[in-house]
């Protein structure tokens, strides 16, 4: 049996700093999981509603919360594209200053490579720091909300662990008897999410982003194809639908260009994460601009020929 799993902490109060688009649903998610919820954020109006139509508590003082959930933007207010963690970073300092040693802190926001270690830094070594990026999508939330599988990482081993048990509730190849001891103690209950543990907090970093600029490529392609078959006068739509009938290809719908809060934004993360740039991304994003243009040309002598 696994001897730390008794000498760990218990999470009691948990607060998710950051109440917009994500961390309003994590917030019910952990409430409706039976922990006693607390929310953090430097917009008061999205504070009190938070406060007033979901009962998530408002919290200035952090001393007595056992677990940090930081789901905040990571891209500048002017330009949803460009990414920026300098409010992170606040966070993590305001972490620093006011919170009790031993405690966890989870990165969900998006964030580029070394990012979290950094962090760690910040806070001394004195918590426990894991990444788990979330994989919540708004449009399709009964199928792919806060509690679908995703990738945690941990600073170091007991990270890890500890992120692990708060999240899934057992460890990877954890013994029967740790799996007992788990559903048995109500002060080791989780949040009941499924995790694929990685091992190093950088691979957790790099699963978000990369994700995000695969789906960057797909879009692009599907944008590219569809400047083909425009040029060519051959039917998008009916030669997408052909293609698509092949088990292993899925071709998408291009629409109004490659936008939103996360998949230009973590795209440029990944370009920006290493000195050698992936020349097939850089390609793609040269493609949607392209594409930009045609749709605003388009659009141009629909509104002439009126």
């Amino acid at each position: 049996m696994i001897n730390h799993i008794k000498d760990e902490i218990s999470f009691e109060k948990i607060l998710v700093m950051g109440l917009g688009q994500l961390g309003l649903p994590v917030a019910k998610y952990v409430k409706e999981k039976g922990f006693d919820v607390y929310g953090y954020d430097n917009n008061q109006l999205v504070m009190n509603n938070a406060e007033k139509e979901h009962n998530i508590k408002k919290l200035e003082n952090f001393r007595n919360i056992d677990a940090f959930l930081i789901c905040i933007s990571t891209h500048r207010e002017d330009d949803v594209s460009t990414p920026q963690v300098e409010g992170l970073m606040a966070i993590i300092r305001k972490i620093s200053k006011e919170a009790r040693n031993g405690k966890l802190v989870s990165i969900e926001s998006t964030v580029p490579r070394g990012t979290t270690r950094k962090m760690f830094e910040i806070l001394e070594h004195r918590f426990h720091v894991v990444h788990a990026p979330h994989r919540w999508y708004a449009r399709e939330e009964d199928v792919h909300g806060v509690n679908q599988l995703r990738v945690i990482g941990g600073v170091c081993d007991c990270c890890l662990r500890t992120g692990i048990r708060f999240y899934d509730g057992v460890e990877q190849g954890a013994e029967k008897e740790d799996l007992e001891y788990y559903n048995a103690n109500k002060s080791y209950r989780s949040l009941g999410i499924p995790m694929y543990s990685v091992s190093t907090v950088e691979l957790a970093e790099l699963s978000k982003i990369v994700e995000n600029a695969d789906r960057y490529l797909q879009i692009a392609f599907a944008e590219d194809l569809y400047m083909f078959c425009k040029a060519n006068r051959i039917s998008f739509g009916e030669l997408r639908d052909a293609i698509n009938t092949k088990w292993n290809v899925n071709i998408l719908e291009p629409r109004d260009g490659i936008g939103g809060h996360c998949i230009p934004k973590d795209t440029r993360m990944f370009l920006e994460s290493s000195e050698i740039k992936s020349k097939i991304l850089i390609a793609a994003q040269e493609v949607d601009k392209d594409y930009r243009k045609y749709i605003e040309g388009m659009i141009k002598d629909k509104q002439i020929n009126r």
